[in-house]
């Protein structure tokens, strides 16, 4: 039986995703590529996330979105599972929104990172 849990995200652009991990200081390695687990088990992953005990965490597509792929009883990073995710996804959606602005001729006017940790973006277009 397999112990892999599959978390369902919103992470849907591999690039974004990866900035995102470099951002937050997580090393990680391109797949596809084996997530270690339990009794030598394995899962496939686009990206993986190597910890000390060899039980690795993954993020692998399901043909719509990337899944954090898992041992959970195995889990060794400093945050929890759903303090990791909140940290990754928001800098998704930061790098997400840097890109979707960026290809519609937007720059970035203001950033500001508030009190409750969330960032506020102003994006401006000059018109001629």
């Amino acid at each position: 039986m397999s112990h892999f849990s599959n978390i369902k995200t919103q992470i849907r652009n591999l690039s974004c995703l990866k900035t995102a991990l470099c951002d937050l200081g997580i090393e990680w390695l391109e797949g596809p590529r084996a997530v270690r687990g339990y009794q030598g088990q394995t899962r496939n992953a686009e990206i993986v996330v190597e910890q000390d005990n060899h039980y690795d965490i993954g993020f692998s597509w399901n043909g719509h979105e990337y899944e954090l792929v898992a041992d959970l009883q195995y889990w060794k990073q400093p945050l929890t599972v759903e303090g990791f995710l909140r940290q990754v996804t928001q800098k998704y959606a930061y790098h997400t929104v840097l890109s979707e602005t960026s290809k519609q001729g937007f720059q970035v006017a203001e950033q500001q990172k508030t009190e409750d940790g969330s960032i506020r973006l102003v994006v401006q277009r000059w018109s001629a």
